[in-house]
C-alpha cells in the first residue's frame, strides 16, 4: 500500500510502538539468564566474548536475514504469521495430499506454540523490568509482584482501544527506549572497545567448541535475544512489511547490538555485574527512571505478542480452525487491526497465573524458549515449502536454504529441551491444549457439515418441488433473506417455513458466504447471482465471497446485489433475515473420539452470535432451530 511520506512515517512510528516491543526488551534479561549461577557458566573473558558473539549472529541470521529479509516476503495479500503460511500451503498444489495435511497440522501446532509465547512474554518482560527496583534498593523486592500485576491489568484492559491507538501512544516512547539502549550501550562499549571484537563469529564458535555442555545450555539463554521474531511476522498485517523493515534496520537492530556490546563490556570489567547487567549499565541516579522506562517498554513488548495473537486468532476463525468469536475492528484505515475479547482475557488469566506461580523472571526464563524455538523451526519448514511449491524455486536452493536455517533453529530448540522439567512444560502444555482445540473444531465442523448437507437436501430440487406443490404455496408480501453455509443445499429455515407454515415471501434471497484463502476480495468480485433455473419465481441464490480479513456484512451485500438486479424486486428497507440454528446432539456414530465430541460441544457453545457476526438487524432476524448428530 502506497502512503504519503508523512503517513508512512506515522505507520513506521506505530510499528516501532507495537511490533518491536518483545524483541526490544530482551536485553533486560538475556545476558542475566545466560550467566545465572544455576547454569554454571562463569563470566570469564572467553565466555563473555562467545555469548555476545552468539547473540549478535543469532539476531542477524534469525531476525535480519530469515524473517525480515526472506520470510516476510511470504505474505498472504499483506497478512503475515504462521496462519498465513498455512493458508499458502493449503493453496499450493503439493503432489502428496498426505504431505499437505501433515504440513498444515504442523503449522497449526506452530500457531499453538505462539499462544504459549503470548502468555509468557508479558509475564517475563514486565517482571524483569519491575525487578530493577531490587537493584535500586533490595528492600523493595516485596513490591515487585503487586506492581507487576497492576501493570499487566492496565495493559490488558487497554486492548479494547485497538493496536493503532496503542501504537501511536507507544511509538515515541519506544523510539526513546531504543535511543537510550543505543546510547548507554555505545558509551559502555567505548570504555571497553575490545568488546567490539565479539562481532567476529570465531568467538562464538570457539566458545561452543571449548565449553561443551555449558555452552549448549547457554544457547537456551542466547535464544531469548530473538524472542519476538515471529511477532514481527504475525503483526505484518497491522502495519505492513515496509514499515517493519524500515524500523528494524534503521533503529531497532543497531540499538540492540550496541546494548548487548555495552553489557558485555561491563561484565568484562566487573564479572559480578552479570547478576543484573542491564540496570548496572546506568549510573545510580538513572536507575529509577530506567525502571520506569523499562516497565513501559515491557508493556509494549507484551503488546507485540498480544496483537499478534489477535491476528492469528482471526485468521484461524476464517480458515475454519475456530468457531466464529467476537472480533472487533479497532481501525477504520487498517483492516488488520482487531481486538478479540475472549483471547485477551484468556491470555490475561494465564499471565497472572505465571507471575504468581513462578514469582521471578529468572524462573520464568526456564519456561521461555521452547515455544519460541519450536515456532522458528516450523516457520522455516513451511516457508521453504511455499518457496518450492508456489514460487517454483530450484530444489537445490530450497534444500540449501532450509538446511542452513533449520540447523540454527533446531540447535536452539535442542538446547531449550533442557528446560522442560524446569518450566518449559508450560508452553508445551498450552500448545497441546490449543492444538487439540483447533484440530477438534476443524474435524467436528467437517462432520457436522457433511451431515447437515444430508439434512438440507439439494437446493435446486427443493425449488422444483415448490413449483409442483398443489395447491401452490401461498406468497406473502416482503423480502426474506435466508443464510445458508452451503450454496448447493436448502436452508433448514426455508424448508421449515414451507413445510410448517406453507408460505413463501414474494422475494426470497438465499445467501451463502464463502471465505477465500486471501485476506481481501475486491468489491467487483464480491458476489454472484443465480436464478436457480427460473426467472419468474422470485427465488434467487446469492454467493458472497469474502477474504478472511473482510467484514461479513450481509445487509451491505444485499444492497450490492439489488444494485446488480435481482428478480422479485427485493425491498431492502425492512427485509426479514432467517438464520438456521443447529443444535448438536452427541451420538455413538463414528468419526470422533468421545472426549473430542465433548470438547467440540463446549467450543460450539462459545461461538459468537451469528446476528452480530453478519451485522444483521436484531429486530428483523428470525432464528429457527434444527438438530444434527455428531
Amino acid at each position: 500500500m502506497n502512503r504519503p511520506g508523512g503517513k508512512q512515517a506515522a505507520v513506521v512510528l506505530g510499528a516501532i510502538g507495537v511490533v518491536f516491543g518483545d524483541i526490544g526488551t530482551s536485553p533486560l534479561y538475556t545476558l542475566r539468564t545466560v550467566f545465572a549461577p544455576e547454569h554454571g557458566l562463569d563470566p570469564s573473558r572467553e565466555a563473555v566474548f562467545g555469548v555476545v558473539s552468539l547473540i549478535f549472529w543469532a539476531i542477524t541470521v534469525i531476525v535480519s536475514v530469515k524473517y525480515v529479509t526472506f520470510i516476510m516476503r511470504a505474505d498472504n495479500d499483506g497478512e503475515g504469521g504462521i496462519m498465513a503460511l498455512i493458508a499458502l500451503i493449503q493453496r499450493a498444489n503439493l503432489r502428496s495430499r498426505g504431505a499437505q495435511i501433515a504440513l498444515v497440522l504442523l503449522g497449526v501446532f506452530g500457531a499453538s506454540l505462539f499462544y504459549g509465547d503470548g502468555m509468557i512474554t508479558p509475564a517475563i518482560s514486565v517482571l524483569s523490568a519491575v525487578e530493577g527496583l531490587e537493584v535500586v534498593n533490595a528492600s523493595l523486592k516485596e513490591l515487585v509482584i503487586p506492581i507487576t500485576l497492576v501493570v499487566l491489568a492496565v495493559l490488558f484492559f487497554a486492548q479494547r482501544f485497538g493496536t493503532g491507538a496503542v501504537g501511536r501512544f507507544f511509538g515515541p516512547i519506544m523510539v526513546t527506549w531504543f535511543g537510550v539502549l543505543a546510547l548507554i550501550g555505545l558509551i559502555r562499549a567505548l570504555q571497553h572497545p575490545e568488546i567490539f571484537g565479539a562481532l567476529s563469529p570465531h568467538h562464538g564458535a570457539e566458545f561452543l567448541f571449548n565449553h561443551g555442555h555449558e555452552a549448549f545450555v547457554a544457547l537456551g539463554g542466547v535464544v531469548l535475544a530473538v524472542t519476538g521474531a515471529e511477532a514481527l511476522y504475525a503483526d505484518m498485517g497491522h502495519f505492513g512489511a515496509h514499515a517493519i523493515r524500515k524500523g528494524w534496520f534503521a533503529l531497532v537492530f543497531p540499538a540492540l547490538i550496541l546494548n548487548y556490546l555495552g553489557q558485555g563490556g561491563l561484565i568484562l570489567s566487573d564479572p559480578a555485574a552479570a547478576a543484573s547487567p542491564f540496570f548496572l549499565l546506568f549510573p545510580p541516579w538513572a536507575r529509577i527512571p530506567m525502571v520506569l522506562l523499562s516497565t513501559v517498554a515491557a508493556i509494549i513488548a507484551s503488546q507485540a505478542v498480544i496483537s499478534g495473537a489477535f491476528s492469528v486468532t482471526r485468521q484461524a476463525i476464517r480458515l475454519g480452525f475456530l468457531p466464529r468469536l467476537s472480533v472487533r475492528h479497532t481501525s477504520k484505515e487498517e483492516v488488520g487491526q482487531v481486538y478479540v475479547p475472549a483471547v485477551n482475557w484468556i491470555i490475561f488469566a494465564a499471565v497472572v497465573a505465571l507471575v504468581v506461580g513462578f514469582g521471578s523472571s529468572e524462573k520464568l526464563a526456564s519456561a521461555y524458549g521452547i515455544a519460541v524455538t519450536g515456532t522458528l523451526a516450523i516457520d522455516t519448514l513451511l516457508f521453504f515449502f511455499v518457496v518450492r511449491a508456489m514460487w517454483h524455486r530450484p530444489m537445490w536452493l530450497v534444500i540449501a536454504g532450509a538446511g542452513a536455517f533449520l540447523t540454527v533453529d533446531l540447535t536452539f530448540f535442542a538446547a531449550n529441551l533442557t528446560k522442560v522439567v524446569h518450566g518449559g512444560w508450560f508452553p508445551l502444555a498450552i500448545a497441546l491444549v490449543v492444538f487439540s482445540v483447533l484440530t477438534t473444531w476443524q474435524r467436528g465442523r467437517e462432520i457436522i457439515t457433511t451431515r447437515r448437507v444430508e439434512e438440507e437436501g439439494p437446493l435446486r430440487r427443493f425449488v422444483d418441488e415448490v413449483r409442483e406443490i398443489e395447491p401452490p404455496v401461498a406468497r406473502v408480501p416482503g423480502t426474506a433473506v435466508f443464510l445458508n453455509a452451503n450454496p448447493e443445499t436448502t436452508p433448514l429455515a426455508l424448508r421449515a417455513n414451507v413445510k410448517h407454515n406453507h408460505v413463501l415471501h414474494d422475494c426470497v434471497l438465499i445467501v451463502s458466504l464463502t471465505t477465500e484463502r486471501v485476506p481481501y476480495v475486491h468489491e467487483n468480485e464480491r458476489l454472484s447471482i443465480d436464478d436457480l433455473g427460473y426467472r419468474d419465481d422470485g427465488i434467487t441464490h446469492i454467493t458472497g465471497r469474502f477474504g478472511f480479513q473482510d467484514p461479513l456484512n450481509v445487509p451491505a451485500l444485499m444492497r450490492q446485489a439489488a444494485a446488480r438486479g435481482v428478480e422479485g424486486n427485493p425491498q431492502l428497507d425492512d427485509p426479514s433475515y432467517f438464520v438456521s440454528k443447529i443444535q448438536i446432539i452427541p451420538s455413538d456414530r463414528p468419526g470422533m473420539a468421545k472426549w473430542r465430541k465433548k470438547l467440540f460441544l463446549a467450543i460450539s457453545r462459545n461461538a459468537a452470535n451469528p446476528v452480530e457476526v453478519f451485522h444483521l438487524p436484531d429486530e428483523r432476524t428470525v432464528v429457527m432451530g434444527s438438530h444434527i448428530e455428531l
